[in-house]
């Protein structure tokens, strides 16, 4: 039976900080409160016992250093509150929307202001704009006027975003992207 490295049999992950007696070196440096001046060199048994003593887990929150950092501290809800702080940060994170807009490379002037005032509005919502011009069957020999569109929107969506990438042919699409420009609080 082959087993991965950071995994029990039943599918449970391996504790991602060492903990008591899987600590395993010499002597510790014991942060925290329950050090004279917050920080101290001790023997591993001696910084084991204090943790057992305050009833209380010695985990290893800095294994690189040397000597390796240790904290007094209830394992349980450290691991919890590490957990509550990940879902904070992924909750925080900023999801991009990407709109998408559609030309050929005949688009007319009605057509281009409409798809125009829609690029504004996705624009003022926070979203992403990727525009393109989409040649078909022969159409491809237009790809001047393709791009001459887009700097166009480009150019008429100054006001609202900033070009990410300037118009750019990937097979029978030239896209170009806009980001909104950074609303000021």
């Amino acid at each position: 039976m082959s087993q991965r490295p950071h995994q029990h049999q039943r599918g449970r992950q391996e504790e991602p900080y060492r903990i008591n007696h899987k600590i395993r070196v010499r002597e510790v440096r014991l942060v925290g409160d329950f050090v004279e001046g917050g920080n101290a060199v001790l023997p591993i048994e001696k910084a084991i016992k204090l943790a057992q003593e305050n009833e209380l887990d010695l985990v290893e929150i800095s294994p690189n250093a040397v000597p390796p950092v240790c904290k007094i501290i209830d394992y349980a809800k450290f691991k919890y509150e590490q957990k509550k702080k990940q879902k904070e940060i992924k909750a925080n994170a900023a999801k991009v929307v990407l709109k998408e807009i559609r030309f050929g490379p005949n688009t007319d002037d009605h057509d281009f202001n409409f798809k125009l005032k829609h690029a504004i509005n996705f624009l003022k919502e926070g979203a992403k704009v990727k525009a393109y011009v989409h040649f078909v069957g022969r159409s491809i020999v237009f790809k001047e006027r393709g791009e001459m569109l887009l700097l166009k929107f480009a150019q008429e969506l100054e006001d609202h975003g900033t070009v990410e990438q300037m118009p750019k042919l990937e097979g029978k699409r030239m896209n170009i992207f806009i980001a909104p420009k950074a609303s000021k609080k």
